[in-house]
Protein backbone atom coordinates (compact mmCIF):
# COMPACT_ATOMS: atom_id res chain seq x y z
CA UNK A 1 0.00 0.00 0.00
CA UNK A 2 1.75 3.08 -1.17
CA UNK A 3 1.54 6.61 0.02
CA UNK A 4 0.85 9.11 -2.78
CA UNK A 5 1.38 12.84 -3.09
CA UNK A 6 -2.16 14.00 -3.90
CA UNK A 7 -5.35 12.97 -2.15
CA UNK A 8 -6.39 11.18 -5.32
CA UNK A 9 -3.73 8.64 -4.44
CA UNK A 10 -5.53 7.72 -1.23
CA UNK A 11 -5.16 4.53 0.60
CA UNK A 12 -7.74 2.93 2.18
CA UNK A 13 -8.20 1.89 8.84
CA UNK A 14 -10.90 -0.83 12.64
CA UNK A 15 -10.30 -0.88 15.85
CA UNK A 16 -10.25 -3.95 18.07
CA UNK A 17 -13.58 -5.76 18.11
CA UNK A 18 -15.74 -4.27 20.78
CA UNK A 19 -18.10 -5.33 23.50
CA UNK A 20 -20.17 -3.24 25.87
CA UNK A 21 -18.86 -5.03 28.91
CA UNK A 22 -15.30 -5.74 29.98
CA UNK A 23 -12.51 -4.26 32.02
CA UNK A 24 -11.54 -0.68 31.29
CA UNK A 25 -8.76 -0.31 28.71
CA UNK A 26 -5.41 0.92 29.90
CA UNK A 27 -5.07 4.67 30.05
CA UNK A 28 -2.90 6.56 27.60
CA UNK A 29 -1.11 8.98 29.95
CA UNK A 30 -1.31 12.53 28.52
CA UNK A 31 1.92 14.45 27.89
CA UNK A 32 2.90 17.89 26.60
CA UNK A 33 3.46 17.61 22.83
CA UNK A 34 6.66 18.61 21.02
CA UNK A 35 6.64 21.43 18.46
CA UNK A 36 6.67 18.93 15.59
CA UNK A 37 6.98 15.19 14.94
CA UNK A 38 10.37 13.73 15.80
CA UNK A 39 11.89 10.29 15.20
CA UNK A 40 9.60 8.57 17.68
CA UNK A 41 5.99 8.84 18.76
CA UNK A 42 3.51 7.06 20.98
CA UNK A 43 2.57 3.50 20.07
CA UNK A 44 -0.83 3.19 18.35
CA UNK A 45 -3.88 3.38 20.62
CA UNK A 46 -7.65 3.42 20.07
CA UNK A 47 -10.61 4.59 22.13
CA UNK A 48 -12.51 1.34 21.54
CA UNK A 49 -13.54 -0.79 24.53
CA UNK A 50 -11.77 -4.07 25.29
CA UNK A 51 -13.15 -7.43 24.24
CA UNK A 52 -15.45 -8.69 27.03
CA UNK A 53 -14.02 -11.65 28.93
CA UNK A 54 -15.83 -14.02 31.33
CA UNK A 55 -14.69 -13.75 34.93
CA UNK A 56 -13.87 -16.59 37.31
CA UNK A 57 -13.59 -19.40 34.75
CA UNK A 58 -10.60 -21.58 33.80
CA UNK A 59 -8.59 -20.34 30.86
CA UNK A 60 -6.17 -21.87 28.38
CA UNK A 61 -3.75 -19.78 26.34
CA UNK A 62 -1.76 -20.85 23.32
CA UNK A 63 0.44 -19.29 20.65
CA UNK A 64 -1.20 -19.66 17.24
CA UNK A 65 1.39 -17.90 15.08
CA UNK A 66 4.80 -16.29 15.53
CA UNK A 67 6.42 -14.85 12.43
CA UNK A 68 8.51 -12.13 10.84
CA UNK A 69 7.09 -10.90 7.53
CA UNK A 70 9.66 -9.66 5.02
CA UNK A 71 7.95 -10.64 1.76
CA UNK A 72 4.84 -12.43 0.53
CA UNK A 73 5.66 -15.86 1.95
CA UNK A 74 2.81 -17.02 4.20
CA UNK A 75 3.41 -18.39 7.68
CA UNK A 76 2.06 -21.93 8.03
CA UNK A 77 1.61 -24.19 11.04
CA UNK A 78 -0.89 -26.59 12.62
CA UNK A 79 -3.45 -25.70 15.23
CA UNK A 80 -4.24 -28.23 17.99
CA UNK A 81 -7.18 -27.65 20.38
CA UNK A 82 -6.09 -26.76 23.92
CA UNK A 83 -6.20 -29.26 26.75
CA UNK A 84 -7.83 -28.46 30.06
CA UNK A 85 -10.65 -26.21 28.83
CA UNK A 86 -12.99 -28.78 27.28
CA UNK A 87 -14.41 -28.40 23.78
CA UNK A 88 -17.07 -25.80 24.56
CA UNK A 89 -15.95 -22.28 25.40
CA UNK A 90 -17.75 -19.27 26.81
CA UNK A 91 -15.35 -17.06 24.85
CA UNK A 92 -12.30 -17.29 22.61
CA UNK A 93 -10.18 -14.14 22.23
CA UNK A 94 -7.52 -13.68 19.55
CA UNK A 95 -4.72 -11.23 20.27
CA UNK A 96 -2.06 -9.95 17.89
CA UNK A 97 1.08 -8.27 19.25
CA UNK A 98 3.29 -6.62 16.66
CA UNK A 99 6.51 -4.62 16.37
CA UNK A 100 8.07 -2.81 13.43
CA UNK A 101 10.95 -0.34 13.15
CA UNK A 102 12.47 1.86 10.48
CA UNK A 103 10.61 2.77 7.32
CA UNK A 104 7.67 0.79 5.98
CA UNK A 105 4.26 1.20 4.37
CA UNK A 106 1.07 -0.03 5.94
CA UNK A 107 0.40 -3.63 4.96
CA UNK A 108 -2.75 -5.75 4.80
CA UNK A 109 -2.85 -9.12 6.57
CA UNK A 110 -5.11 -12.07 7.21
CA UNK A 111 -5.19 -15.25 9.28
CA UNK A 112 -7.11 -18.44 8.48
CA UNK A 113 -7.64 -21.62 10.51
CA UNK A 114 -8.80 -24.64 8.54
CA UNK A 115 -9.51 -22.35 5.59
CA UNK A 116 -11.81 -20.18 7.73
CA UNK A 117 -10.74 -16.54 7.75
CA UNK A 118 -10.88 -15.52 11.42
CA UNK A 119 -9.00 -12.21 11.30
CA UNK A 120 -8.21 -9.50 8.74
CA UNK A 121 -6.03 -6.55 9.67
CA UNK A 122 -3.68 -3.82 8.50
CA UNK A 123 -0.51 -2.56 10.11
CA UNK A 124 0.57 0.87 11.40
CA UNK A 125 3.47 2.71 9.80
CA UNK A 126 6.53 2.72 12.08
CA UNK A 127 8.73 5.42 13.51
CA UNK A 128 12.49 5.26 12.91
CA UNK A 129 12.89 4.23 16.57
CA UNK A 130 10.20 1.52 16.32
CA UNK A 131 6.65 0.92 17.59
CA UNK A 132 4.63 -1.87 19.13
CA UNK A 133 0.89 -2.38 18.86
CA UNK A 134 -1.77 -4.93 19.73
CA UNK A 135 -5.23 -5.89 18.50
CA UNK A 136 -7.81 -8.12 20.18
CA UNK A 137 -10.92 -9.63 18.64
CA UNK A 138 -13.58 -12.10 19.73
CA UNK A 139 -13.58 -15.27 17.60
CA UNK A 140 -15.97 -17.34 19.73
CA UNK A 141 -18.26 -17.79 16.71
CA UNK A 142 -15.57 -19.98 15.11
CA UNK A 143 -15.70 -22.56 17.92
CA UNK A 144 -16.74 -25.33 15.50
CA UNK A 145 -13.50 -24.83 13.57
CA UNK A 146 -11.42 -24.68 16.76
CA UNK A 147 -12.59 -28.09 18.08
CA UNK A 148 -10.41 -30.00 15.63
CA UNK A 149 -6.75 -29.88 14.54
CA UNK A 150 -6.47 -27.52 11.58
CA UNK A 151 -3.87 -26.00 9.26
CA UNK A 152 -3.03 -22.36 10.01
CA UNK A 153 -2.03 -19.79 7.42
CA UNK A 154 -1.16 -16.15 8.06
CA UNK A 155 0.19 -13.52 5.72
CA UNK A 156 1.09 -9.86 6.06
CA UNK A 157 2.54 -9.19 2.63
CA UNK A 158 5.62 -6.99 2.95
CA UNK A 159 8.59 -5.65 0.99
CA UNK A 160 11.93 -5.15 2.71
CA UNK A 161 14.89 -3.59 0.91
CA UNK A 162 17.47 -0.83 1.39
CA UNK A 163 14.73 1.83 1.48
CA UNK A 164 11.85 0.08 3.19
CA UNK A 165 13.58 -1.54 6.12
CA UNK A 166 10.70 -2.43 8.43
CA UNK A 167 10.32 -6.14 9.17
CA UNK A 168 6.87 -6.84 10.63
CA UNK A 169 7.28 -9.06 13.69
CA UNK A 170 4.03 -10.50 15.09
CA UNK A 171 2.79 -13.03 17.60
CA UNK A 172 -0.83 -14.23 17.67
CA UNK A 173 -2.26 -15.92 20.75
CA UNK A 174 -5.64 -17.47 21.55
CA UNK A 175 -7.20 -17.43 25.02
CA UNK A 176 -9.99 -19.95 25.68
CA UNK A 177 -12.50 -19.43 28.49
CA UNK A 178 -14.14 -22.66 29.64
CA UNK A 179 -17.92 -23.04 29.81
CA UNK A 180 -20.92 -22.72 27.55
CA UNK A 181 -21.28 -19.45 25.63
CA UNK A 182 -24.10 -17.13 26.57
CA UNK A 183 -27.06 -17.09 24.15
CA UNK A 184 -26.07 -13.56 23.16
CA UNK A 185 -22.76 -14.93 21.82
CA UNK A 186 -24.75 -16.37 18.88
CA UNK A 187 -22.35 -19.27 18.21
CA UNK A 188 -23.23 -21.43 15.16
CA UNK A 189 -23.09 -25.22 15.02
CA UNK A 190 -21.07 -25.27 11.81
CA UNK A 191 -18.61 -22.92 10.12
CA UNK A 192 -17.98 -23.57 6.42
CA UNK A 193 -15.28 -21.64 4.52
CA UNK A 194 -16.40 -20.74 1.02
CA UNK A 195 -13.14 -21.58 -0.70
CA UNK A 196 -14.96 -22.14 -4.00
CA UNK A 197 -18.41 -20.96 -5.15
CA UNK A 198 -19.80 -24.45 -4.36
CA UNK A 199 -21.64 -24.77 -1.02
CA UNK A 200 -23.31 -27.84 0.52
CA UNK A 201 -24.98 -27.22 3.88
CA UNK A 202 -26.27 -29.73 6.45
CA UNK A 203 -29.80 -30.82 5.49
CA UNK A 204 -31.21 -29.78 8.87
CA UNK A 205 -30.03 -26.17 8.71
CA UNK A 206 -32.54 -23.78 10.31
CA UNK A 207 -30.49 -20.57 10.17
CA UNK A 208 -27.74 -19.62 7.73
CA UNK A 209 -25.53 -16.52 7.73
CA UNK A 210 -22.70 -15.55 5.42
CA UNK A 211 -19.90 -13.20 6.44
CA UNK A 212 -17.62 -11.52 3.92
CA UNK A 213 -14.32 -9.81 4.82
CA UNK A 214 -14.68 -7.31 1.98
CA UNK A 215 -11.75 -4.92 1.53
CA UNK A 216 -10.74 -2.66 -1.32
CA UNK A 217 -6.96 -2.62 -1.13
CA UNK A 218 -3.72 -3.52 -2.81
CA UNK A 219 -2.32 -0.22 -4.01
CA UNK A 220 -4.59 0.35 -7.03
CA UNK A 221 -7.52 2.70 -7.42
CA UNK A 222 -9.95 0.33 -5.68
CA UNK A 223 -8.09 1.07 -2.47
CA UNK A 224 -9.78 4.47 -2.54
CA UNK A 225 -12.83 3.49 -4.58
CA UNK A 226 -14.91 6.31 -3.05
CA UNK A 227 -12.89 8.84 -5.12
CA UNK A 228 -13.13 7.22 -8.55
CA UNK A 229 -14.82 9.22 -11.33
CA UNK A 230 -16.40 8.40 -14.72
CA UNK A 231 -14.22 8.46 -17.82
CA UNK A 232 -15.36 11.95 -18.88
CA UNK A 233 -13.88 13.61 -15.79
CA UNK A 234 -10.14 14.52 -15.69
CA UNK A 235 -8.98 12.64 -12.61
CA UNK A 236 -6.29 10.06 -11.93
CA UNK A 237 -8.64 7.22 -10.94
CA UNK A 238 -11.47 6.17 -13.23
CA UNK A 239 -14.51 3.93 -12.96
CA UNK A 240 -17.17 4.02 -15.64
CA UNK A 241 -20.02 3.98 -13.11
CA UNK A 242 -18.43 6.39 -10.63
CA UNK A 243 -17.59 5.81 -6.94
CA UNK A 244 -20.54 3.68 -5.83
CA UNK A 245 -19.70 0.16 -4.66
CA UNK A 246 -22.02 -2.53 -3.33
CA UNK A 247 -21.08 -5.96 -1.97
CA UNK A 248 -23.54 -8.58 -3.22
CA UNK A 249 -24.07 -12.27 -2.57
CA UNK A 250 -26.05 -14.60 -4.79
CA UNK A 251 -27.40 -18.15 -4.49
CA UNK A 252 -27.61 -20.12 -7.74
CA UNK A 253 -27.47 -16.87 -9.68
CA UNK A 254 -30.23 -15.16 -7.71
CA UNK A 255 -29.44 -12.09 -5.65
CA UNK A 256 -29.56 -13.06 -1.96
CA UNK A 257 -28.04 -10.08 -0.14
CA UNK A 258 -26.74 -6.53 -0.60
CA UNK A 259 -24.52 -4.36 1.62
CA UNK A 260 -22.61 -1.09 1.66
CA UNK A 261 -18.87 -1.66 2.12
CA UNK A 262 -17.25 0.27 4.94
CA UNK A 263 -14.96 3.02 3.53
CA UNK A 264 -11.85 1.92 5.40
CA UNK A 265 -8.89 4.31 5.41
CA UNK A 266 -5.63 2.53 6.07
CA UNK A 267 -2.74 4.07 8.01
CA UNK A 268 -1.13 5.77 5.02
CA UNK A 269 -4.42 7.11 3.73
CA UNK A 270 -5.33 10.53 2.35
CA UNK A 271 -1.67 11.06 1.37
CA UNK A 272 -0.79 11.80 4.98
CA UNK A 273 0.59 9.15 7.37
CA UNK A 274 0.93 11.76 10.13
CA UNK A 275 -2.84 11.52 10.59
CA UNK A 276 -2.61 7.90 11.71
CA UNK A 277 0.65 7.36 13.59
CA UNK A 278 -1.08 7.21 16.98
CA UNK A 279 -4.83 6.81 16.36
CA UNK A 280 -5.86 4.60 13.41
CA UNK A 281 -9.06 5.20 11.50
CA UNK A 282 -12.18 3.16 12.33
CA UNK A 283 -11.81 -0.54 11.51
CA UNK A 284 -8.22 -0.26 10.24
CA UNK A 285 -6.72 -2.84 12.63
CA UNK A 286 -9.70 -5.22 12.85
CA UNK A 287 -11.75 -5.47 9.65
CA UNK A 288 -15.40 -6.22 10.44
CA UNK A 289 -17.00 -8.63 7.95
CA UNK A 290 -20.22 -7.80 6.13
CA UNK A 291 -22.99 -10.16 7.29
CA UNK A 292 -25.94 -11.52 5.32
CA UNK A 293 -28.87 -13.56 6.63
CA UNK A 294 -29.44 -16.30 4.02
CA UNK A 295 -32.08 -18.16 6.06
CA UNK A 296 -34.84 -17.47 3.49
CA UNK A 297 -32.79 -19.64 1.10
CA UNK A 298 -32.29 -22.47 3.65
CA UNK A 299 -35.01 -24.69 2.19
CA UNK A 300 -33.26 -24.58 -1.19
CA UNK A 301 -29.82 -25.14 0.33
CA UNK A 302 -31.07 -28.06 2.46
CA UNK A 303 -31.63 -30.40 -0.50
CA UNK A 304 -28.24 -32.09 -0.01
CA UNK A 305 -26.84 -30.88 -3.34
CA UNK A 306 -24.05 -28.35 -3.93
CA UNK A 307 -25.23 -24.83 -4.70
CA UNK A 308 -23.40 -21.93 -6.28
CA UNK A 309 -22.85 -19.08 -3.79
CA UNK A 310 -20.93 -16.12 -5.18
CA UNK A 311 -19.79 -12.74 -3.86
CA UNK A 312 -19.26 -9.76 -6.15
CA UNK A 313 -18.59 -6.04 -5.79
CA UNK A 314 -20.83 -3.94 -8.04
CA UNK A 315 -19.29 -0.82 -9.53
CA UNK A 316 -15.79 -2.21 -10.00
CA UNK A 317 -14.62 -1.63 -13.59
CA UNK A 318 -14.45 -4.78 -15.70
CA UNK A 319 -11.10 -6.49 -15.29
CA UNK A 320 -10.09 -4.24 -12.37
CA UNK A 321 -8.50 -5.99 -9.39
CA UNK A 322 -8.22 -4.70 -5.85
CA UNK A 323 -11.04 -6.30 -3.84
CA UNK A 324 -10.72 -9.26 -1.49
CA UNK A 325 -13.91 -11.06 -0.42
CA UNK A 326 -13.05 -14.16 1.68
CA UNK A 327 -16.32 -15.66 2.88
CA UNK A 328 -17.48 -17.94 5.71
CA UNK A 329 -20.91 -19.54 6.04
CA UNK A 330 -22.31 -19.96 9.58
CA UNK A 331 -24.98 -22.61 10.13
CA UNK A 332 -27.35 -23.37 13.01
CA UNK A 333 -28.92 -26.86 12.91
CA UNK A 334 -32.22 -28.32 14.13
CA UNK A 335 -31.00 -31.21 16.27
CA UNK A 336 -34.46 -32.84 16.32
CA UNK A 337 -34.76 -33.09 12.53
CA UNK A 338 -32.63 -34.89 9.96
CA UNK A 339 -34.05 -32.74 7.18
CA UNK A 340 -35.64 -29.31 7.45
CA UNK A 341 -37.94 -28.49 4.54
CA UNK A 342 -39.63 -25.27 3.50
CA UNK A 343 -39.71 -22.76 0.67
CA UNK A 344 -38.47 -19.40 -0.56
CA UNK A 345 -41.71 -17.42 -0.68
CA UNK A 346 -40.75 -13.85 -1.59
CA UNK A 347 -38.06 -12.13 -3.62
CA UNK A 348 -38.49 -8.43 -4.38
CA UNK A 349 -35.76 -6.17 -5.70
CA UNK A 350 -35.81 -2.60 -6.86
CA UNK A 351 -33.70 -1.73 -9.87
CA UNK A 352 -30.33 -0.41 -8.66
CA UNK A 353 -30.10 3.38 -9.08
CA UNK A 354 -26.70 4.96 -9.62
CA UNK A 355 -25.94 8.36 -11.11
CA UNK A 356 -22.81 10.53 -11.25
CA UNK A 357 -23.04 14.05 -12.68
CA UNK A 358 -19.78 15.78 -13.62
CA UNK A 359 -19.52 19.58 -13.77
CA UNK A 360 -16.27 20.97 -15.26
CA UNK A 361 -14.72 24.25 -14.24
CA UNK A 362 -11.74 25.73 -12.37
CA UNK A 363 -12.96 23.43 -9.61
CA UNK A 364 -14.13 20.11 -10.99
CA UNK A 365 -17.17 18.60 -9.26
CA UNK A 366 -18.79 15.17 -9.27
CA UNK A 367 -22.16 14.61 -7.56
CA UNK A 368 -23.06 10.95 -7.06
CA UNK A 369 -26.15 9.19 -5.75
CA UNK A 370 -27.05 5.51 -5.54
CA UNK A 371 -29.73 3.33 -3.94
CA UNK A 372 -30.86 -0.30 -3.96
CA UNK A 373 -33.40 -2.37 -2.00
CA UNK A 374 -33.92 -6.12 -1.61
CA UNK A 375 -36.50 -8.12 0.36
CA UNK A 376 -36.46 -11.91 0.60
CA UNK A 377 -38.60 -14.26 2.72
CA UNK A 378 -38.94 -17.97 3.27
CA UNK A 379 -40.33 -20.48 5.74
CA UNK A 380 -38.91 -23.63 7.33
CA UNK A 381 -40.76 -26.56 8.88
CA UNK A 382 -38.68 -27.04 12.02
CA UNK A 383 -39.15 -29.28 15.04
CA UNK A 384 -40.59 -26.28 16.87
CA UNK A 385 -43.05 -25.35 14.18
CA UNK A 386 -43.11 -23.39 10.96
CA UNK A 387 -40.75 -20.41 11.16
CA UNK A 388 -40.83 -17.58 8.61
CA UNK A 389 -37.80 -15.34 8.09
CA UNK A 390 -37.99 -12.05 6.19
CA UNK A 391 -34.90 -10.01 5.40
CA UNK A 392 -35.27 -6.46 4.08
CA UNK A 393 -32.16 -4.42 3.30
CA UNK A 394 -31.59 -1.09 1.58
CA UNK A 395 -28.34 0.67 0.77
CA UNK A 396 -27.78 4.27 -0.29
CA UNK A 397 -24.80 6.49 -1.09
CA UNK A 398 -24.39 10.22 -1.72
CA UNK A 399 -21.15 12.09 -2.31
CA UNK A 400 -19.73 15.36 -3.59
CA UNK A 401 -16.16 15.23 -4.92
CA UNK A 402 -14.34 18.49 -5.74
CA UNK A 403 -10.82 18.87 -7.11
CA UNK A 404 -8.61 21.28 -9.07
CA UNK A 405 -6.37 20.67 -12.08
CA UNK A 406 -3.36 18.66 -10.99
CA UNK A 407 -5.34 17.56 -7.91
CA UNK A 408 -3.44 20.00 -5.68
CA UNK A 409 -6.79 20.43 -3.93
CA UNK A 410 -8.92 17.33 -3.53
CA UNK A 411 -12.00 17.12 -1.32
CA UNK A 412 -14.79 14.63 -0.65
CA UNK A 413 -17.97 14.69 1.41
CA UNK A 414 -19.75 11.33 1.42
CA UNK A 415 -22.39 9.33 3.30
CA UNK A 416 -23.28 5.64 3.07
CA UNK A 417 -26.41 4.11 4.61
CA UNK A 418 -27.14 0.42 5.12
CA UNK A 419 -30.49 -0.35 6.76
CA UNK A 420 -31.56 -3.91 7.55
CA UNK A 421 -34.55 -5.57 9.21
CA UNK A 422 -34.58 -9.31 9.93
CA UNK A 423 -37.93 -10.70 11.14
CA UNK A 424 -38.06 -14.26 12.43
CA UNK A 425 -41.00 -15.84 14.23
CA UNK A 426 -42.37 -13.23 16.61
CA UNK A 427 -39.21 -11.16 16.78
CA UNK A 428 -37.28 -8.66 14.68
CA UNK A 429 -33.89 -6.97 14.65
CA UNK A 430 -33.51 -3.58 13.00
CA UNK A 431 -30.08 -2.17 12.25
CA UNK A 432 -29.38 1.26 10.77
CA UNK A 433 -25.75 1.80 9.75
CA UNK A 434 -24.30 5.14 8.64
CA UNK A 435 -20.72 5.76 7.49
CA UNK A 436 -19.42 9.25 6.69
CA UNK A 437 -16.25 10.76 5.26
CA UNK A 438 -15.54 14.49 5.04
CA UNK A 439 -12.03 15.53 4.08
CA UNK A 440 -9.76 17.73 2.02
CA UNK A 441 -6.11 17.59 1.01
CA UNK A 442 -4.28 20.64 -0.32
CA UNK A 443 -0.76 21.06 -1.64
CA UNK A 444 0.35 24.64 -1.00
CA UNK A 445 3.39 26.89 -0.98
CA UNK A 446 6.70 25.24 -0.19
CA UNK A 447 5.21 21.84 -1.04
CA UNK A 448 3.37 21.84 2.27
CA UNK A 449 0.65 19.16 2.13
CA UNK A 450 -2.25 19.47 4.55
CA UNK A 451 -5.06 17.00 5.16
CA UNK A 452 -8.15 17.67 7.27
CA UNK A 453 -10.45 14.68 7.70
CA UNK A 454 -13.42 13.38 9.71
CA UNK A 455 -14.60 9.75 9.58
CA UNK A 456 -17.53 8.19 11.40
CA UNK A 457 -18.88 4.69 11.92
CA UNK A 458 -22.40 4.68 13.39
CA UNK A 459 -24.98 1.96 14.02
CA UNK A 460 -28.35 1.85 15.80
CA UNK A 461 -29.72 -1.59 16.68
CA UNK A 462 -33.19 -2.41 18.03
CA UNK A 463 -34.37 -5.90 19.00
CA UNK A 464 -38.13 -6.47 19.26
CA UNK A 465 -40.13 -9.39 20.58
CA UNK A 466 -43.93 -9.58 20.38
CA UNK A 467 -43.96 -5.87 19.55
CA UNK A 468 -41.92 -4.84 22.62
CA UNK A 469 -38.30 -3.69 22.79
CA UNK A 470 -35.99 -6.23 24.43
CA UNK A 471 -32.60 -4.73 23.57
CA UNK A 472 -31.16 -1.61 21.95
CA UNK A 473 -27.73 -0.13 21.33
CA UNK A 474 -26.14 2.87 19.66
CA UNK A 475 -22.58 3.05 18.38
CA UNK A 476 -20.78 6.23 17.31
CA UNK A 477 -17.07 5.98 16.55
CA UNK A 478 -15.77 9.28 15.15
CA UNK A 479 -12.22 10.16 14.13
CA UNK A 480 -10.92 13.65 13.25
CA UNK A 481 -7.45 14.64 12.08
CA UNK A 482 -5.50 17.63 10.76
CA UNK A 483 -1.87 17.15 9.68
CA UNK A 484 0.66 19.07 7.56
CA UNK A 485 4.15 18.21 6.30
CA UNK A 486 6.62 19.10 3.54
CA UNK A 487 6.60 16.63 0.67
CA UNK A 488 9.53 15.46 -1.46
CA UNK A 489 12.17 15.82 1.25
CA UNK A 490 13.89 13.40 3.67
CA UNK A 491 12.00 12.50 6.82
CA UNK A 492 13.99 14.80 9.08
CA UNK A 493 13.13 17.79 6.88
CA UNK A 494 9.38 17.35 6.73
CA UNK A 495 8.63 19.57 9.76
CA UNK A 496 5.38 17.69 10.30
CA UNK A 497 2.68 18.83 12.70
CA UNK A 498 -0.66 17.22 13.31
CA UNK A 499 -3.52 16.62 15.69
CA UNK A 500 -5.95 13.72 15.82
CA UNK A 501 -8.86 12.69 18.01
CA UNK A 502 -11.25 9.80 18.45
CA UNK A 503 -14.42 9.51 20.48
CA UNK A 504 -15.98 6.06 20.81
CA UNK A 505 -19.47 5.90 22.28
CA UNK A 506 -21.44 2.68 22.76
CA UNK A 507 -24.51 2.71 24.93
CA UNK A 508 -27.92 1.09 25.23
CA UNK A 509 -29.81 -1.44 27.33
CA UNK A 510 -26.54 -3.20 28.23
CA UNK A 511 -24.76 -0.19 29.69
CA UNK A 512 -22.58 2.71 28.61
CA UNK A 513 -19.05 3.16 27.27
CA UNK A 514 -17.67 6.56 26.24
CA UNK A 515 -13.97 7.29 25.77
CA UNK A 516 -12.18 10.04 23.87
CA UNK A 517 -8.51 10.48 22.92
CA UNK A 518 -6.64 13.48 21.56
CA UNK A 519 -3.10 13.69 20.20
CA UNK A 520 -0.66 16.33 18.94
CA UNK A 521 2.64 15.65 17.14
CA UNK A 522 2.48 11.96 18.06
CA UNK A 523 1.76 12.52 21.77
CA UNK A 524 -1.48 11.77 23.62
CA UNK A 525 -2.73 15.02 25.12
CA UNK A 526 -6.10 13.81 26.47
CA UNK A 527 -7.62 10.51 27.53
CA UNK A 528 -11.12 11.03 28.90
CA UNK A 529 -13.89 8.65 30.00
CA UNK A 530 -17.44 9.83 30.47
CA UNK A 531 -19.31 6.70 31.66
Amino acid sequence: MRQRRAMSMLMGGVLAATGLFGSAPASATPHDPPAEFGTDWRDPVTAAPPVPRPAGVPTCEMTLAKAQFRDFTPYKSTYTPPKGCGDRWSAVVLRLDGTVKGRQYDRLGHLAIGGVEVFRTSTPQPSPDGITWSVETDITRYSDTLRRPQPVEMLIGNVVDDTYTGVIDVEVTLTFYAGKPAPSADVPDRVIPLGTPSLTTPRNSERILAEVYATGSGGGCEEYWYLTVPDAAPYSCKAADGPHREVRISVDGRLAGIAAPFPTVWTGGWSNPFLWYVIPGPRAFDVTPVRYDLTPFAALLNDGRPHRVEVSVAGVPAGQTGWSTPTNVLVWQDEAREVVTGALTRHEETAPANTSVYAPGPEHRLDSEAAHRLTVAGHLNTSHGRVTTTVSRSVAHTSVHRWTDGESRDALTATWRDDETVSRGGGATRTHRTYTMDGETTLGAGDRLRTVLTLSDRADTLVLRSGGRTHWSRLDDTYTGDATYTTGVPRDQRHAVGTSAERYRLYGSGGCYDRSLKTAQGTVTEDRRRC
